[in-house]
């Protein structure tokens, strides 16, 4: 299903029986996902704890989703940057020095004293994320192979969701309780942690080291990679509508009590971990079948979301149901760029996290845009409806026939 340059590296780079035992697989990849479950916790607290930190800086909530827009923005710069930059870097040193960032990203969001030095600090959290996932998904097919990349890079991205099931809601609790600045020394404290795990159970092999510059920019010359950028970009920006604005959602819309926020959250990242494992098995089987049914079945409830949504036995399902349609798109995504460009693979999975983060700043922007000409949030989600449905439009305009390789 991949090109032969890409199953070349994967099957050079799997252990051989000889050399590894299953615990230590395990352990090297419990620390890939510890370190999404980080990375991730961060991203979606700081949409969980957007109220407190708008009030404490004395700004209203479309103002205060700038250091969302911040922090996507340093996942879009930096994830071709950094994956450039340290293209010939072993891919566990390269994940080493990106954890590292991270932690004094979040370090520095913890003391910053106005929304300007906040949306800084958020933006050097972002620098790393989409080269930790890009790195990430090469270590991960180290020992899957290529065959299942899809399940790879699912794995990776699980740890991503996991952290809406238990790392936002959590940190959200602790920002409500102890304040959001506690939030991110919180989170901090754990990604040095996750160093450790990194610095200890990832291998030490020239396997996994880096190559050409060259080669991984070559990726970047085909059509349908940048195709599939923009209706990532498009499409999974709907989610961010929704998420970035749960707060108020929960408690202007739904008239719910500020601690069933953590529980809303929970309930969207049980909805994320379900569709991205499904997600995972579609996208070794199918060509583009997880992107169509998740982006299809995102436009429907978002839909019912903002029609529907006051009420909580129509909001609380809609919030898994998107959870689980989107992320069942995204590894479908993920393979599609890799299909599409096998002889850039880490550069193809940071590439589709900016992608996911530009659909961040999207997501939240058009929300925004919403609220401050004076409607009620409830209609955010409509703004996610009018993304996504481009997103699936551009793919049926540009991409269909790049399926036909391989089943769709």
């Amino acid at each position: 299903m991949f090109g032969k340059a890409y199953e070349a590296q994967c099957q050079a780079t799997k252990f051989a029986p000889s050399s590894a035992h299953h615990e230590s697989q395990a352990l090297a990849l419990f620390s890939l996902a510890l370190g999404s479950f980080c990375i991730g916790t961060s991203e979606f607290a700081s949409m969980g704890i957007i109220q407190l930190y708008a009030e404490d800086f004395g700004i209203d909530i479309p103002t205060a989703t700038n250091a969302i827009t911040g922090y996507a923005f340093g996942v879009v710069l930096g994830a071709p940057l950094a994956t450039l930059v340290a293209a010939r870097l072993n891919r566990r040193t390269l994940l080493l020095c990106l954890m590292a960032l991270w932690v004094v990203g979040n370090v520095l969001s913890s003391m910053a004293s106005n929304i300007g030095l906040f949306a800084a600090a958020r933006f050097i959290s972002g620098v790393p994320q989409g080269a930790y996932f890009g790195a990430g998904a090469v270590i991960a097919a180290y020992f899957f192979g290529a065959d299942r990349a899809g399940k790879a890079f699912a794995l990776v991205m699980t740890g991503l969701t996991i952290a809406t099931i238990f790392g936002s809601p959590l940190a959200t609790f602790l920002g409500q309780t102890l304040g959001w600045r506690n939030t991110y020394l919180a989170m901090a404290a754990l990604g040095a942690v996750a160093f450790l795990a990194l610095f200890l159970f990832v291998p030490r092999t020239e396997a996994l080291n880096g190559g050409s510059v060259l080669h991984e920019l070559s990726g970047l010359r085909r059509w349908n990679v940048w195709a599939m950028i923009v209706v990532a970009a498009l499409g999974i920006s709907s989610i961010f509508a929704v998420y970035a604005f749960i707060g108020p959602l929960v408690t202007d819309v739904v008239q719910l009590d500020q601690s069933t926020i953590p529980l809303a959250l929970g309930v969207f990242g049980v909805g994320m971990t379900v569709g991205n494992a499904v997600g995972g098995q579609l996208a070794d089987i199918f060509a583009f079948r997880g992107l169509i049914l998740g982006y299809g079945i995102t436009l429907i409830l978002l839909v019912i979301l903002s029609c529907f949504g006051t009420k909580v036995w129509v909001f609380m399902p809609c919030l898994f149901g998107l959870g689980a349609a989107m992320m069942a798109a995204i590894p479908t995504i993920q393979v599609r760029m890799t299909h599409f460009a096998p002889e850039a693979p880490t550069l193809m999975g940071a590439m589709n996290l900016a992608a996911l983060n530009v659909a961040n700043a999207l997501g939240a922007w058009g929300g925004g845009l919403v609220i401050a000409a004076g409607y009620s949030v409830l209609f955010s989600p409509l703004a996610g409806f009018v993304l996504t449905a481009a997103g699936l439009l551009v793919y049926f305009i540009a991409l269909p026939r790049s399926a036909s390789v391989v089943q769709a």
